[in-house]
């Protein structure tokens, strides 16, 4: 039973579209996790974010930055392996529902302007992530695969 349901998460007929579309998602997400957990690429580090994050009302600031962050950074890994790419999709597609809806919605449409265009496109691509999952060039192929002959 629980190996049909792993099958279930891991299985994709998908072919290399969602490789094309997981590598460079995965990637950009790793980055803003950098950003939010380590201080990577100019951003601010887990203090700085946990701050930002309660400025806003996110409370408390530093558990919103840890998920935050840790959704962008571990899911952007797991997305660029195709590991366990449907339930890492599907928390980094909330993440940045929490985004559109808390930080960039009332600044309009355009990411110029600081809207909601970036984390929407981005939100879109995750389910369509979690929708046709890994393709066959992930580890979800491999170890679907691997649990079909066990």
């Amino acid at each position: 039973m629980k190996t049909l349901m792993i099958n279930k998460i891991l299985h994709s007929k998908a072919g290399a579209a969602a490789l094309i579309l997981r590598v460079p998602v995965g990637l950009i997400l790793a980055a803003h996790g950098g950003q939010k957990l380590f201080g990577w690429f100019g951003g601010n580090g887990l203090a700085g974010t946990a701050q930002w994050m309660s400025s806003m009302g996110m409370e408390p600031g530093l558990l919103m930055a840890i998920l935050a962050g840790g959704a962008e950074f571990f899911g952007g890994l797991s997305l660029v392996l195709g590991l366990l790419t449907r339930p890492a999709a599907l928390v980094a597609a909330f993440t940045m529902l929490v985004a559109i809806f808390s930080v960039h919605i009332g600044n309009g449409l355009f990411a110029a302007d600081g809207g909601y265009e970036y984390a929407l496109i981005l939100m879109v691509a995750l389910l369509a992530l979690a929708v046709q999952g890994g393709g066959y060039l992930s580890m979800d192929k491999a170890l679907s695969e691997k649990l079909g002959r066990a």
